[in-house]
């Protein structure tokens, strides 16, 4: 019998064990199954947009007001309007837009956690991870694995901008946040500039390499130029109709992720194109850094430029048009849902 057919008796008699046994720290099961295990995925996850014009001179303002030392990463957090407090832009993400100014040095650091940044805005800046510097690039997209020491600095005249994206939320799920401060600011040199990428970024690695299981990439930096030219070469073929031209990054060594948490991806529509919507369990983070165009998130449309963010909630349909050719950079958590076998496209 429905609890809403039950006699007045039989409710208060339900009502005075669910008291009884809630004071021993018990629940039952039948009251919440159907909010614990959905018919399709329910998120809180609210489909949000950051238009990076309106939002620069407000991280300008942060070089002003705190140096890169004081603040060891001087961010502001991209919080999901509906997650406010949480410091995540999906249940599972961070991200958030780290500025460095000419001269200054974001001090030497490691973490479980794993980070990716994109370049956004500025020359001259660079990131070490490990010993080795990369110099930073618009469009670069640049790793910090876990527990790997890295530092930020930069050398040239202008401010640099890039957006962080990181698994906190899903370490901190697991209570495995770690942290330690290097002894110096700086790390000193182990290795020159680009000798990852020559040693397991050109289809070879060293003869006594073996890759462990779920290990991230060596490679850290994956640079806009290829990318954007392994893009445009596809191109010259038939787009797919909900993804135009898209590809994702890959550890070369494995052709796994690049991080065991999180997926990152580019993708190319030439102008006019619009992609038939889909929709997917991972939870999106989207970058435009090329174009323009319109995107429909849900039951929300934008129109967005050059370095717009927004994301994509878990099950939430996704639809693109490009007015002009746009490039666009994208992470997720999908490598954590495939390795449990949770991940659903739907083409729609």
């Amino acid at each position: 019998m429905h609890a809403a057919t039950l006699p007045p008796d039989a409710l208060r008699e339900r009502a005075a064990y669910y008291e009884r046994i809630g004071a021993r720290n018990m629940t039952p099961l039948w009251e919440v199954l159907g909010a614990l295990v959905p018919p399709q995925p329910r998120t809180p996850v609210q489909a949000a947009l950051w238009r990076y014009a309106e939002l620069r001179e407000q991280v300008l303002e942060a070089g002003r007001l705190i140096s890169a030392e004081e603040a060891e990463r001087r961010v502001l957090i991209l919080e999901n309007p509906a997650l406010r407090g949480q410091s995540c832009i999906t249940q599972s993400l961070y991200a958030g837009l780290q500025l460095i100014l000419p001269g200054e040095v974001a001090p030497a650091h490691r973490h479980t956690q794993s980070a990716l940044r994109l370049v956004l805005d500025g020359e001259g800046a660079y990131t070490a991870v490990d010993g080795e510097r990369t110099t930073m690039r618009r469009g670069d997209f640049i790793i910090t694995p876990a527990w790997t020491w890295h530092e930020h600095g930069n050398l040239g005249d202008e401010p640099v901008v890039w957006l962080d994206g990181l698994d906190i939320p899903i370490v901190r799920f697991l209570d495995a946040g770690f942290a330690e401060k290097g002894e110096q600011q700086s790390q000193p040199a182990q290795r020159p500039e680009g000798d990852a990428l020559a040693r397991y970024g050109a289809n070879m690695v060293p003869v006594d390499y073996q890759p462990r299981a779920a290990e991230p990439t060596r490679v850290f930096v994956y640079p806009f130029e290829r990318t954007r030219a392994s893009l445009q070469a596809i191109a010259q073929g038939q787009p797919d109709p909900h993804h135009g031209h898209k590809l994702r990054y890959v550890n070369p060594a494995t052709g796994a992720s690049p991080m065991p948490t999180i997926g990152a991806f580019a993708q190319w529509l030439p102008a006019g194109f619009e992609t038939k919507p889909l929709r997917s369990t991972d939870g999106t983070v989207v970058v435009c850094l090329e174009g323009r165009g319109e995107v429909q998130v849900g039951d929300a449309t934008w129109r967005i430029q050059e370095n717009d963010v927004f994301v994509v909630p878990s099950w939430h349909g996704l639809q693109l048009r490009a007015e002009r050719d746009m490039l666009l950079f994208s992470f997720s958590d999908r490598p954590v849902q495939q390795a449990l076998g949770l991940w659903r496209e739907q083409r729609l």
